[in-house]
């Protein structure tokens, strides 16, 4: 059987990945084989899988590959199967500033063997839970005595530059991010922060600079300028002294709005339940993650990552989180980072998720193309959809169901408290917001399995399966 080419991998002339069966599978060409080896010999990768850096990869003695596909391959790499991909657009504050210092970690590390990056993707990083991981042992290559950092711009403009947005702007980078795939150009980034923030040594150095440079390359009286730099050299030891500046700068990174309320970051804290009430919610998630044991279950609204933590403690093996509430996405990332969860929180909104993009409209795939999951939980998530966004309920039902072959879905009527807010300065314009509604909306695309009411205000959970 002819394996799967991964969309997102064919602009490296080094090697392609490939997914057969579940296994993830990374050809070496005869163009990236030396760079390699070199790399290999010098062991630095064995320390960095050794240390949790980088995702590990097992060279195989023959290729499972089919002849077409392993055509010209020195080699044949394997490696483990990322749960679920994620892109810089989707992380909070805290993962990108993470997977920064992962990348920055990773280079600092390799320098030290002789071997720097080609390039500075920040989709070289994935995550399993909230653990950055490098996964491109192709980007890894000999070091060239004297040489600039080849990947600096494009450091800048795919992590150092939305952290910097947020941390000086309050502004969160995912809807620009993007927008353009590539991150946030230095040139736009130095046009909207304000004068006397640009006069800081790292600010010249990394985003100033970097502006003027990029200005320079495309104007035709700085065509001296550009091979100038072009033909710069720098020391290793100044090489190394910029990307521990770097990583110290940006360990010190904080959002600029950290301390503003966000509207569901304290959903937990301020919802209606009584301590009985949640406790059953608690029970009849347990008793369906127990029952189903998921790979990989999706928390559809996943808040701070309360329920996400109880699906992992009955038995789902990974968790991928999604809300758009910033504030709640980086509560429920400290948890999994914290508690070392197996939870990727990931801003996102249902109403919006991100497609697919990018080269084809392959490259980046959206979030249907990387499901179904296995399972959902979908929890106090309907009616801020179907109220909030008027997402009509049998079509919001159905989007769920699509999403897993089984799940958990609750339904919040009109007489809840938390209802009432939404409905509190608008007009009252659904009529087919109702519990028989829902109910029949979900019996005509799966099996209702199970129901039971949590709250007195009327609240339902209701287990679905359509096998």
């Amino acid at each position: 059987m002819t394996a799967v080419a991964d969309p997102g991998s064919f602009r490296d002339p080094s090697g392609q990945v490939f997914i057969e069966n579940g296994r993830v599978l990374r050809t070496v060409s005869a163009f990236g084989a030396e760079e390699f080896e070199f790399v290999r010999a010098t062991g630095v990768i064995d320390d960095l899988i050794a240390d949790a850096l980088v995702l590990p990869g097992t060279v195989l003695s023959q290729s499972p590959l089919p002849a077409e596909q392993s055509a010209g391959a020195r080699y044949v790499v394997e490696h483990p199967l990322i749960p679920f991909i994620s892109y810089p657009y989707e992380w909070c504050f805290s993962a990108l500033k993470a997977a920064a210092l992962c990348h920055l970690d990773v280079h600092l590390r390799a320098l030290e063997r002789g071997v720097a990056l080609s390039d500075s993707s920040a989709y070289n990083i994935q995550f399993q839970g909230a653990r950055p991981i490098f996964i491109d042992h192709l980007s890894l290559r000999r070091y060239r005595d004297g040489e600039l950092w080849a990947g600096h711009q494009q450091f800048c403009e795919q992590f150092l530059n939305p952290l910097l947005l947020r941390s000086i702007l309050g502004l969160p980078h995912n809807a620009w991010y993007r927008g353009t795939q590539e991150g946030i150009p230095v040139a736009e980034l130095a046009g909207i922060v304000p004068w006397h923030r640009k006069l800081g040594w790292r600010m010249l150095t990394h985003v100033v600079l970097q502006a003027r440079f990029q200005a320079r390359a495309v104007d035709d009286k700085g065509e001296s300028g550009a091979k100038s730099l072009k033909d710069a050299r720098l020391p290793l030891a100044g090489l190394q002294g910029m990307l521990r500046g770097l990583r110290r700068w940006i360990a010190r990174l904080t959002p600029a709005d950290a301390k503003r309320r966000t509207v569901w970051g304290d959903y937990t804290r301020t919802t209606s339940y009584s301590a009985e009430e949640a406790q059953a919610k608690e029970a009849f998630v347990r008793a369906f993650v127990e029952a189903e044991k998921p790979a990989v279950l999706w928390d559809v609204g996943c808040n701070t990552g309360e329920f996400s933590e109880v699906a992992l403690a009955a038995g789902a093996a990974t968790v991928v989180g999604f809300d758009l509430d910033h504030g709640a996405v980086e509560a429920a990332f400290a948890r999994a980072r914290d508690r070392r969860l197996a939870l990727l929180p990931l801003c996102l909104d249902l109403a919006n998720p991100s497609p697919s993009q990018g080269w084809e409209e392959r490259e980046r795939q959206g979030l249907a193309a990387r499901g179904p999951a296995d399972a959902i939980i979908a929890l106090a998530l309907v009616h801020h959809l179907a109220i909030g966004r008027n997402i009509p309920l049998d079509r919001l039902v159905g989007r769920l169901v699509d999403m897993a072959p089984s799940g958990v879905i609750e339904f919040v009527p009109k007489a809840d408290p938390m209802v009432g807010k939404l409905l509190r300065l608008r007009e009252d314009i659904f009529p087919d917001y109702t519990e028989d509604a829902f109910l029949a909306a979900l019996t005509s695309r799966a099996r209702v399995e199970k129901t039971t009411r949590i709250s007195e205000s009327g609240r339902l959970l209701a287990a679905y399966s359509r096998s």
